[in-house]
Protein backbone atom coordinates (compact mmCIF):
# COMPACT_ATOMS: atom_id res chain seq x y z
CA UNK A 1 0.00 0.00 0.00
CA UNK A 2 2.84 2.59 1.20
CA UNK A 3 4.81 2.11 -2.56
CA UNK A 4 1.26 2.24 -4.38
CA UNK A 5 0.63 5.37 -2.30
CA UNK A 6 3.93 6.79 -3.38
CA UNK A 7 3.35 5.84 -6.94
CA UNK A 8 0.44 7.79 -7.47
CA UNK A 9 1.53 10.70 -5.51
CA UNK A 10 4.89 11.14 -7.22
CA UNK A 11 5.38 13.56 -9.83
CA UNK A 12 8.22 13.23 -11.73
CA UNK A 13 9.97 15.51 -13.61
CA UNK A 14 7.86 14.61 -17.04
CA UNK A 15 4.88 15.09 -15.44
CA UNK A 16 5.89 18.30 -14.06
CA UNK A 17 7.11 20.00 -17.31
CA UNK A 18 3.52 18.51 -19.15
CA UNK A 19 1.54 20.37 -16.71
CA UNK A 20 3.85 23.78 -16.43
CA UNK A 21 2.82 26.54 -18.28
CA UNK A 22 6.50 26.99 -19.08
CA UNK A 23 9.79 26.83 -17.40
CA UNK A 24 13.34 26.92 -17.66
CA UNK A 25 16.28 24.68 -16.84
CA UNK A 26 19.51 26.63 -15.37
CA UNK A 27 22.63 23.80 -16.01
CA UNK A 28 25.44 24.51 -13.62
CA UNK A 29 28.34 22.76 -14.95
CA UNK A 30 30.35 21.40 -11.97
CA UNK A 31 30.89 21.81 -9.09
CA UNK A 32 32.05 24.53 -7.46
CA UNK A 33 33.47 23.31 -3.89
CA UNK A 34 33.09 19.95 -2.56
CA UNK A 35 33.86 20.02 1.38
CA UNK A 36 31.83 20.52 4.79
CA UNK A 37 30.18 23.50 4.63
CA UNK A 38 26.59 24.82 4.97
CA UNK A 39 26.30 28.64 5.55
CA UNK A 40 22.30 27.46 6.12
CA UNK A 41 22.22 24.90 8.69
CA UNK A 42 26.19 25.41 10.08
CA UNK A 43 27.04 28.52 9.60
CA UNK A 44 30.71 29.47 10.89
CA UNK A 45 31.24 26.20 11.61
CA UNK A 46 32.16 23.07 9.75
CA UNK A 47 29.31 20.99 8.94
CA UNK A 48 28.87 17.54 9.90
CA UNK A 49 28.83 16.28 6.45
CA UNK A 50 29.87 16.79 3.18
CA UNK A 51 28.64 18.59 0.57
CA UNK A 52 28.26 18.89 -3.15
CA UNK A 53 27.98 22.63 -3.96
CA UNK A 54 26.79 24.44 -7.47
CA UNK A 55 26.58 27.97 -7.98
CA UNK A 56 28.87 31.14 -7.16
CA UNK A 57 32.48 31.97 -5.91
CA UNK A 58 30.56 33.57 -3.10
CA UNK A 59 29.88 30.50 -1.10
CA UNK A 60 31.50 30.45 2.22
CA UNK A 61 30.73 29.42 6.10
CA UNK A 62 28.30 31.90 6.36
CA UNK A 63 26.73 34.30 4.00
CA UNK A 64 24.48 37.10 2.66
CA UNK A 65 22.88 38.11 -0.03
CA UNK A 66 25.72 40.97 -0.39
CA UNK A 67 28.12 38.51 0.08
CA UNK A 68 26.56 36.80 -2.98
CA UNK A 69 26.47 40.12 -5.24
CA UNK A 70 30.39 40.11 -5.04
CA UNK A 71 31.03 36.62 -6.73
CA UNK A 72 33.05 36.82 -9.70
CA UNK A 73 32.11 34.04 -11.69
CA UNK A 74 29.38 30.94 -10.92
CA UNK A 75 29.22 26.86 -12.09
CA UNK A 76 25.36 27.76 -13.35
CA UNK A 77 24.70 29.23 -16.82
CA UNK A 78 22.71 32.63 -15.94
CA UNK A 79 24.98 35.38 -15.29
CA UNK A 80 22.45 37.26 -13.05
CA UNK A 81 22.15 34.09 -10.64
CA UNK A 82 24.83 34.33 -7.79
CA UNK A 83 22.91 31.38 -5.72
CA UNK A 84 24.21 28.55 -4.35
CA UNK A 85 22.86 25.10 -4.40
CA UNK A 86 24.06 21.97 -2.43
CA UNK A 87 23.03 18.57 -1.75
CA UNK A 88 24.95 15.78 0.35
CA UNK A 89 27.95 13.62 -1.79
CA UNK A 90 27.30 10.04 -2.57
CA UNK A 91 29.97 6.97 -1.92
CA UNK A 92 30.60 4.08 -2.73
CA UNK A 93 30.76 2.01 0.09
CA UNK A 94 33.19 -1.29 -0.48
CA UNK A 95 33.08 -4.58 0.72
CA UNK A 96 36.34 -3.94 2.98
CA UNK A 97 34.46 -0.97 4.75
CA UNK A 98 36.29 1.80 2.94
CA UNK A 99 34.40 4.27 1.18
CA UNK A 100 34.91 5.57 -2.38
CA UNK A 101 33.45 9.14 -3.88
CA UNK A 102 31.22 8.88 -6.95
CA UNK A 103 31.96 11.77 -9.48
CA UNK A 104 29.26 13.58 -10.90
CA UNK A 105 27.86 13.50 -14.18
CA UNK A 106 28.28 17.36 -14.95
CA UNK A 107 26.72 19.51 -12.07
CA UNK A 108 23.40 19.67 -11.74
CA UNK A 109 20.47 20.71 -13.74
CA UNK A 110 17.77 23.43 -11.92
CA UNK A 111 14.53 23.32 -13.65
CA UNK A 112 12.30 26.83 -12.77
CA UNK A 113 8.60 25.87 -13.11
CA UNK A 114 6.29 28.37 -13.41
CA UNK A 115 3.44 26.79 -11.07
CA UNK A 116 0.59 28.61 -9.91
CA UNK A 117 -3.19 28.05 -8.55
CA UNK A 118 -6.15 30.04 -8.81
CA UNK A 119 -6.63 29.24 -5.07
CA UNK A 120 -3.79 30.09 -4.10
CA UNK A 121 -4.60 32.98 -1.20
CA UNK A 122 -2.55 35.37 -3.19
CA UNK A 123 -3.01 33.95 -6.79
CA UNK A 124 -3.88 37.98 -8.29
CA UNK A 125 -0.37 38.41 -7.27
CA UNK A 126 0.84 36.02 -9.08
CA UNK A 127 4.41 34.29 -8.84
CA UNK A 128 7.07 36.33 -6.94
CA UNK A 129 10.94 36.57 -7.34
CA UNK A 130 12.85 35.59 -3.93
CA UNK A 131 13.80 38.55 -1.93
CA UNK A 132 17.10 39.61 -0.68
CA UNK A 133 18.68 37.17 1.97
CA UNK A 134 16.20 34.41 1.17
CA UNK A 135 16.78 30.59 2.00
CA UNK A 136 15.43 27.59 2.50
CA UNK A 137 16.47 23.69 3.24
CA UNK A 138 14.37 20.52 1.91
CA UNK A 139 14.57 17.11 3.42
CA UNK A 140 15.66 15.76 7.09
CA UNK A 141 19.34 14.46 6.92
CA UNK A 142 18.62 12.47 9.30
CA UNK A 143 15.55 10.57 7.85
CA UNK A 144 15.77 6.72 7.49
CA UNK A 145 12.41 5.65 6.84
CA UNK A 146 9.40 6.72 4.50
CA UNK A 147 6.27 8.25 6.28
CA UNK A 148 4.68 9.38 2.51
CA UNK A 149 4.72 13.36 3.61
CA UNK A 150 5.21 16.21 0.78
CA UNK A 151 8.77 16.97 1.78
CA UNK A 152 9.41 12.88 1.83
CA UNK A 153 7.82 13.08 -1.74
CA UNK A 154 9.73 15.82 -2.73
CA UNK A 155 12.53 12.97 -3.01
CA UNK A 156 12.76 10.61 -5.56
CA UNK A 157 15.84 8.73 -7.70
CA UNK A 158 15.58 7.95 -10.98
CA UNK A 159 17.65 4.85 -12.16
CA UNK A 160 19.25 5.46 -16.07
CA UNK A 161 19.46 3.29 -18.64
CA UNK A 162 16.54 0.74 -16.81
CA UNK A 163 13.12 0.40 -16.94
CA UNK A 164 10.31 1.45 -13.94
CA UNK A 165 9.27 4.48 -11.95
CA UNK A 166 10.99 6.83 -9.70
CA UNK A 167 11.53 5.70 -6.29
CA UNK A 168 11.20 7.44 -3.01
CA UNK A 169 14.55 5.54 -1.94
CA UNK A 170 17.72 4.03 -3.52
CA UNK A 171 17.03 1.77 -5.67
CA UNK A 172 18.62 -1.90 -5.59
CA UNK A 173 20.20 -2.34 -9.22
CA UNK A 174 22.96 -0.73 -10.97
CA UNK A 175 22.12 2.30 -13.26
CA UNK A 176 24.04 2.23 -16.67
CA UNK A 177 22.95 5.62 -17.34
CA UNK A 178 23.80 6.95 -14.14
CA UNK A 179 21.65 7.47 -10.34
CA UNK A 180 19.83 10.80 -10.57
CA UNK A 181 18.92 12.35 -7.66
CA UNK A 182 15.79 14.42 -7.42
CA UNK A 183 14.02 17.22 -4.97
CA UNK A 184 11.56 19.55 -5.40
CA UNK A 185 11.73 22.37 -3.31
CA UNK A 186 9.01 24.22 -1.59
CA UNK A 187 7.20 26.77 -3.15
CA UNK A 188 4.53 28.79 -0.44
CA UNK A 189 6.35 31.22 1.42
CA UNK A 190 4.65 32.54 4.86
CA UNK A 191 5.47 36.22 3.68
CA UNK A 192 7.49 37.50 6.41
CA UNK A 193 10.66 35.15 7.22
CA UNK A 194 13.35 34.88 5.27
CA UNK A 195 14.42 31.85 7.07
CA UNK A 196 13.10 29.96 10.32
CA UNK A 197 15.01 28.29 12.86
CA UNK A 198 14.51 24.92 11.31
CA UNK A 199 15.01 26.65 8.02
CA UNK A 200 11.71 25.15 6.35
CA UNK A 201 9.02 26.38 8.63
CA UNK A 202 8.73 29.60 6.90
CA UNK A 203 7.97 27.93 3.63
CA UNK A 204 5.54 24.69 2.90
CA UNK A 205 4.50 22.82 -0.37
CA UNK A 206 1.48 23.20 -2.40
CA UNK A 207 -1.45 20.89 -1.55
CA UNK A 208 0.14 18.53 -4.91
CA UNK A 209 3.75 19.10 -3.74
CA UNK A 210 4.56 21.06 -6.90
CA UNK A 211 0.64 22.03 -7.76
CA UNK A 212 -2.31 22.47 -6.02
CA UNK A 213 -2.75 25.89 -3.94
CA UNK A 214 -0.70 26.62 -1.28
CA UNK A 215 -1.80 27.08 2.58
CA UNK A 216 -3.29 30.13 4.29
CA UNK A 217 -0.18 30.12 6.49
CA UNK A 218 1.99 30.44 3.55
CA UNK A 219 -0.29 32.56 0.84
CA UNK A 220 2.46 34.12 -0.98
CA UNK A 221 4.01 31.87 -3.96
CA UNK A 222 7.82 31.49 -5.55
CA UNK A 223 8.62 29.62 -8.67
CA UNK A 224 9.20 26.13 -7.99
CA UNK A 225 12.98 25.11 -8.11
CA UNK A 226 13.63 21.40 -8.94
CA UNK A 227 16.99 19.87 -8.61
CA UNK A 228 18.33 16.76 -10.76
CA UNK A 229 22.17 15.86 -9.90
CA UNK A 230 23.22 13.16 -12.21
CA UNK A 231 26.14 10.32 -9.93
CA UNK A 232 28.01 7.83 -12.38
CA UNK A 233 27.01 4.64 -10.55
CA UNK A 234 27.96 2.46 -13.31
CA UNK A 235 31.70 3.04 -12.17
CA UNK A 236 30.93 0.57 -9.55
CA UNK A 237 28.57 -2.31 -11.67
CA UNK A 238 31.46 -5.00 -10.88
CA UNK A 239 31.82 -4.02 -7.38
CA UNK A 240 28.51 -4.75 -5.94
CA UNK A 241 28.31 -7.41 -3.49
CA UNK A 242 25.72 -9.10 -0.63
CA UNK A 243 21.46 -8.30 -1.28
CA UNK A 244 21.28 -4.33 -0.88
CA UNK A 245 23.18 -1.33 -2.94
CA UNK A 246 26.37 -0.25 -1.84
CA UNK A 247 26.16 3.51 -2.02
CA UNK A 248 25.46 6.10 0.51
CA UNK A 249 25.04 9.45 1.16
CA UNK A 250 28.00 11.71 3.00
CA UNK A 251 25.02 11.46 5.77
CA UNK A 252 25.98 8.00 6.40
CA UNK A 253 22.68 7.23 4.76
CA UNK A 254 21.98 4.45 2.72
CA UNK A 255 18.41 4.48 2.42
CA UNK A 256 17.80 8.23 0.04
CA UNK A 257 15.34 8.99 2.52
CA UNK A 258 17.55 11.62 4.27
CA UNK A 259 18.61 13.00 1.13
CA UNK A 260 18.02 16.78 0.94
CA UNK A 261 19.26 20.16 -0.87
CA UNK A 262 19.67 23.63 0.32
CA UNK A 263 19.16 26.63 -1.52
CA UNK A 264 20.93 30.59 -0.62
CA UNK A 265 19.56 33.05 -3.30
CA UNK A 266 21.81 35.30 -5.15
CA UNK A 267 19.65 36.25 -7.77
CA UNK A 268 19.78 39.53 -8.90
CA UNK A 269 15.67 40.16 -8.21
CA UNK A 270 14.60 42.35 -10.89
CA UNK A 271 16.47 40.01 -13.48
CA UNK A 272 14.31 37.07 -11.97
CA UNK A 273 10.91 38.30 -11.80
CA UNK A 274 11.57 39.57 -15.71
CA UNK A 275 12.13 36.16 -16.28
CA UNK A 276 8.79 35.16 -14.26
CA UNK A 277 7.09 37.15 -15.76
CA UNK A 278 8.33 37.05 -19.63
CA UNK A 279 9.96 33.92 -20.36
CA UNK A 280 7.15 31.96 -21.83
CA UNK A 281 9.02 29.08 -24.07
CA UNK A 282 7.42 25.87 -23.43
CA UNK A 283 10.85 23.79 -24.57
CA UNK A 284 12.53 24.85 -21.21
CA UNK A 285 15.83 26.00 -22.92
CA UNK A 286 17.37 29.00 -21.30
CA UNK A 287 18.86 30.26 -24.18
CA UNK A 288 14.99 31.47 -25.45
CA UNK A 289 14.67 33.55 -22.13
CA UNK A 290 16.07 36.76 -23.25
CA UNK A 291 15.85 37.99 -19.79
CA UNK A 292 19.33 36.35 -18.79
CA UNK A 293 22.91 37.05 -20.31
CA UNK A 294 24.40 33.33 -20.74
CA UNK A 295 27.94 32.07 -19.42
CA UNK A 296 30.31 30.23 -21.49
CA UNK A 297 30.83 26.60 -20.74
CA UNK A 298 34.54 26.83 -19.85
CA UNK A 299 34.26 30.33 -17.46
CA UNK A 300 31.38 28.12 -15.77
CA UNK A 301 33.61 24.95 -15.45
CA UNK A 302 36.79 27.14 -14.47
CA UNK A 303 34.70 28.53 -11.64
CA UNK A 304 36.05 26.62 -8.32
CA UNK A 305 35.96 28.15 -4.44
CA UNK A 306 39.24 27.19 -2.67
CA UNK A 307 37.72 24.16 0.20
CA UNK A 308 39.21 25.40 3.85
CA UNK A 309 38.89 22.24 5.36
CA UNK A 310 41.78 20.24 5.88
CA UNK A 311 40.62 16.84 4.85
CA UNK A 312 40.67 14.46 2.49
CA UNK A 313 36.65 13.95 0.85
CA UNK A 314 37.27 12.16 -2.40
CA UNK A 315 38.99 9.12 -3.78
CA UNK A 316 39.26 5.95 -1.08
CA UNK A 317 38.46 7.27 2.28
CA UNK A 318 38.63 4.72 5.65
CA UNK A 319 35.42 6.63 6.90
CA UNK A 320 33.01 9.22 5.96
CA UNK A 321 34.18 12.60 6.53
CA UNK A 322 32.99 13.99 9.70
CA UNK A 323 30.67 11.91 12.63
CA UNK A 324 28.55 10.01 9.93
CA UNK A 325 28.49 5.96 10.56
CA UNK A 326 26.19 4.07 8.24
CA UNK A 327 22.32 4.02 10.15
CA UNK A 328 19.97 1.86 7.72
CA UNK A 329 16.84 3.28 10.28
CA UNK A 330 14.19 3.27 10.46
CA UNK A 331 14.81 5.33 13.92
CA UNK A 332 16.72 8.57 13.35
CA UNK A 333 20.28 8.69 12.73
CA UNK A 334 21.53 10.49 16.01
CA UNK A 335 23.36 13.53 15.94
CA UNK A 336 26.84 12.30 17.09
CA UNK A 337 28.60 16.04 17.11
CA UNK A 338 29.58 16.40 20.62
CA UNK A 339 31.65 13.00 20.43
CA UNK A 340 33.63 13.48 17.30
CA UNK A 341 37.19 13.44 16.96
CA UNK A 342 36.79 14.72 13.13
CA UNK A 343 38.74 17.89 12.11
CA UNK A 344 36.75 20.91 13.20
CA UNK A 345 38.19 23.84 12.01
CA UNK A 346 38.15 26.21 9.58
CA UNK A 347 41.56 26.52 8.29
CA UNK A 348 43.27 28.49 5.32
CA UNK A 349 42.52 28.40 2.03
CA UNK A 350 43.73 24.78 0.44
CA UNK A 351 45.80 26.49 -2.50
CA UNK A 352 45.50 24.24 -5.79
CA UNK A 353 49.28 24.32 -6.74
CA UNK A 354 52.56 22.88 -5.38
CA UNK A 355 54.31 25.70 -4.18
CA UNK A 356 58.23 25.80 -5.82
CA UNK A 357 58.82 29.59 -5.94
CA UNK A 358 61.79 29.67 -3.22
CA UNK A 359 62.62 26.50 -3.37
CA UNK A 360 63.19 26.05 -7.37
CA UNK A 361 62.36 29.82 -8.74
CA UNK A 362 59.58 28.93 -10.30
CA UNK A 363 55.96 30.64 -9.58
CA UNK A 364 52.56 28.94 -10.32
CA UNK A 365 50.47 31.36 -13.19
CA UNK A 366 47.74 29.81 -13.65
CA UNK A 367 45.45 26.66 -15.00
CA UNK A 368 45.10 27.27 -18.82
CA UNK A 369 42.66 26.20 -21.35
CA UNK A 370 44.10 23.12 -23.37
CA UNK A 371 40.65 22.03 -25.80
CA UNK A 372 41.70 18.91 -27.13
CA UNK A 373 41.59 18.04 -30.81
CA UNK A 374 43.16 21.89 -31.35
CA UNK A 375 47.14 22.76 -31.10
CA UNK A 376 48.89 22.87 -27.40
CA UNK A 377 48.48 25.37 -25.53
CA UNK A 378 52.51 24.84 -24.30
CA UNK A 379 53.43 23.32 -27.90
CA UNK A 380 57.13 22.63 -27.91
CA UNK A 381 57.73 19.99 -25.72
CA UNK A 382 55.41 16.94 -24.35
CA UNK A 383 56.58 14.41 -21.84
CA UNK A 384 54.41 11.61 -19.99
CA UNK A 385 55.79 9.70 -17.60
CA UNK A 386 54.14 7.50 -14.78
CA UNK A 387 56.13 9.20 -11.93
CA UNK A 388 55.53 12.66 -12.95
CA UNK A 389 55.33 15.63 -10.29
CA UNK A 390 55.88 19.06 -10.25
CA UNK A 391 59.38 19.37 -9.66
CA UNK A 392 60.03 16.79 -12.86
CA UNK A 393 58.50 18.88 -15.33
CA UNK A 394 59.71 21.88 -14.20
CA UNK A 395 63.00 20.36 -14.05
CA UNK A 396 62.49 19.68 -17.90
CA UNK A 397 61.15 22.52 -19.13
CA UNK A 398 63.90 24.64 -17.09
CA UNK A 399 66.48 21.99 -18.64
CA UNK A 400 65.73 22.55 -21.79
CA UNK A 401 65.42 26.18 -21.76
CA UNK A 402 61.73 27.15 -21.54
CA UNK A 403 60.77 30.07 -19.41
CA UNK A 404 56.58 27.79 -18.94
CA UNK A 405 56.28 24.47 -17.69
CA UNK A 406 53.13 23.05 -18.00
CA UNK A 407 51.14 19.74 -16.12
CA UNK A 408 48.16 18.54 -17.30
CA UNK A 409 46.10 14.88 -16.64
CA UNK A 410 47.98 13.57 -13.89
CA UNK A 411 51.41 12.32 -16.02
CA UNK A 412 51.69 14.91 -18.58
CA UNK A 413 54.15 17.79 -19.16
CA UNK A 414 54.56 20.13 -21.64
CA UNK A 415 57.23 23.02 -22.49
CA UNK A 416 56.97 26.64 -23.93
CA UNK A 417 57.44 30.23 -24.08
CA UNK A 418 54.13 32.10 -24.46
CA UNK A 419 50.38 31.22 -22.86
CA UNK A 420 48.18 32.04 -26.13
CA UNK A 421 46.00 34.95 -24.59
CA UNK A 422 42.63 32.89 -25.35
CA UNK A 423 43.49 29.95 -23.56
CA UNK A 424 43.71 31.77 -20.15
CA UNK A 425 41.32 31.48 -17.45
CA UNK A 426 38.48 34.20 -17.52
CA UNK A 427 39.16 36.61 -14.80
CA UNK A 428 37.89 35.22 -11.46
CA UNK A 429 38.11 32.33 -12.08
CA UNK A 430 40.52 29.56 -10.83
CA UNK A 431 40.12 26.69 -13.28
CA UNK A 432 39.90 22.83 -12.52
CA UNK A 433 43.32 21.72 -12.42
CA UNK A 434 43.01 19.54 -9.15
CA UNK A 435 44.07 16.39 -10.20
CA UNK A 436 46.72 14.19 -8.26
CA UNK A 437 49.94 14.06 -9.88
CA UNK A 438 50.74 10.36 -10.98
CA UNK A 439 54.10 10.69 -8.82
CA UNK A 440 52.80 12.39 -5.96
CA UNK A 441 49.30 12.45 -4.53
CA UNK A 442 49.70 14.93 -2.46
CA UNK A 443 50.73 17.58 -5.34
CA UNK A 444 48.52 19.05 -8.25
CA UNK A 445 48.97 18.06 -11.82
CA UNK A 446 46.23 19.71 -14.01
CA UNK A 447 42.98 18.90 -14.82
CA UNK A 448 41.32 17.31 -18.12
CA UNK A 449 41.95 19.93 -20.83
CA UNK A 450 43.45 22.06 -18.58
CA UNK A 451 47.37 22.90 -17.82
CA UNK A 452 48.51 24.01 -14.40
CA UNK A 453 51.27 26.56 -15.82
CA UNK A 454 54.44 27.20 -13.67
CA UNK A 455 57.00 30.50 -15.10
CA UNK A 456 60.58 30.56 -14.40
CA UNK A 457 61.16 34.08 -12.10
CA UNK A 458 63.27 36.18 -13.08
CA UNK A 459 63.99 37.80 -9.94
CA UNK A 460 63.23 35.86 -6.61
CA UNK A 461 61.76 39.01 -4.97
CA UNK A 462 59.12 38.79 -7.65
CA UNK A 463 58.01 35.28 -7.83
CA UNK A 464 54.66 35.33 -6.31
CA UNK A 465 52.33 32.60 -6.97
CA UNK A 466 48.74 33.54 -8.72
CA UNK A 467 45.73 31.97 -8.17
CA UNK A 468 42.53 33.90 -9.90
CA UNK A 469 43.26 37.52 -9.17
CA UNK A 470 45.03 37.16 -5.81
CA UNK A 471 48.75 36.66 -5.24
CA UNK A 472 49.99 33.62 -2.87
Amino acid sequence: MLRNTYTKGLVGIAALVAQADAFWRLPCASPVVVQRADPIMDPNAVSTHVHTVMGSSAFNFTMTYEDTQIASCSTCKAVEDLSSYWVPSLYYHAENGSFISVKQSGGALIYYLQRTDPKDPNAAEGLIAFPKDFRMVAGTPSNRNYTDTLEQRAISFVCLGTEGPATPELPNKNCPGGLRTQLTMPSCWDGRNLDSPDHKSHMAYPSGLDNGPCPASHPKRFITVFYEVTWDVDDFKDLWYGDKQPFVFSTGDPTGYGYHGDFLNGWDIPTLQRAIDECDAASGNIEECGAFTLRDDDDMAACKVLPRVNETVAGVLPALPGCNPIRSGPEEAPDCRTTTTATSQIGDPILPFTDVSRSLGWKYTACAKDPAGQPRTLPDVAVDEPDMTVERCVSICGGRGFRLAGLEYRSQCFCGNEIPPDRMPASGTLGDCGMACAGDPGQFCGGAARVAVYTRCDDLADCDNYVGNDVW
